[in-house]
């Protein structure tokens, strides 16, 4: 999911010795620290330095402003949070699998992926700006899950929505967007399990025959 950005958004300094990547690191948790307990607008560079432990000085030296930060942890997080999904629905590709006991376990890692520091995930993608260098990290991690998505449904015979790929991007764009929307402010009181079940049985019925007997004509790509 590598990408180019702006050079506004450009890490100033690219950390080609352990510790500057140590420095690196230790200030983009701060940044999330900082961003978790006051918010963006009053999660300032010199809050965010002091956490880590550098001065103001340092700190411009990796990143050129508070948006560059943002960039960067938006990054980090979506990267390290999306890999166990990935893996989840690359082990699916080219196998026989249960394709609702898949959707499942799909919902369930973007549940617990949101629920994973839900302050932080509310700021980063409620409260703070929205450059297009964050757009764009958001977009390329999407479409590989949509990818990885079409692969999987284009080898079921029971799936018959007339074009998989739209299909894909749905799966993952509703999921994505009901997990949001249920972790971080709730919906109808639901319990987790039930909130999973629920999308479940939305994303199958879409997706699935729910007459299997009955010869149904294959989908297109």
């Amino acid at each position: 999911m590598a990408r180019k950005t702006s050079t506004v958004f450009d890490v100033r300094r690219t950390p080609t010795q352990s510790r500057s990547q140590v420095t690196l690191e230790v200030i983009l948790e701060a940044a999330a620290q900082v961003f978790s307990e006051h918010g963006y607008a009053a999660g300032t560079t010199n809050r965010i330095a002091q956490r880590a432990g550098v001065s103001v000085g340092s700190f411009y030296q990796y990143f050129p402003n508070k948006d560059a930060v943002l960039v960067a942890l938006v990054e980090s997080r979506v990267n390290a949070g999306m890999r166990s999904v990935e893996s989840l629905l690359s082990d699916a590709v080219g196998t026989e699998v249960d394709l609702e006991a898949l959707l499942r376990s799909f919902v369930t890692a973007m549940v617990t992926l949101h629920g994973h520091e839900p302050d932080l995930h509310r700021v980063l993608f409620e409260e703070a700006p929205h450059p297009p260098e964050l757009h764009e990290c958001v977009l390329q991690t999407e479409e590989a899950l949509a990818h990885t998505w079409l692969s999987i449904l284009q080898q079921l015979p029971r799936v018959v929505v007339s074009d998989a790929d739209t299909a894909a991007h749905l799966v993952v764009q509703l999921t994505e967007a009901l997990t949001h929307r249920f972790v971080l402010h709730g919906l109808h009181d639901l319990s987790t399990e039930k909130f999973i079940e629920e999308v479940v049985t939305l994303l199958t019925r879409y997706l699935m025959d729910p007459n299997p007997s009955i010869k149904t004509p294959s989908i297109q790509t």
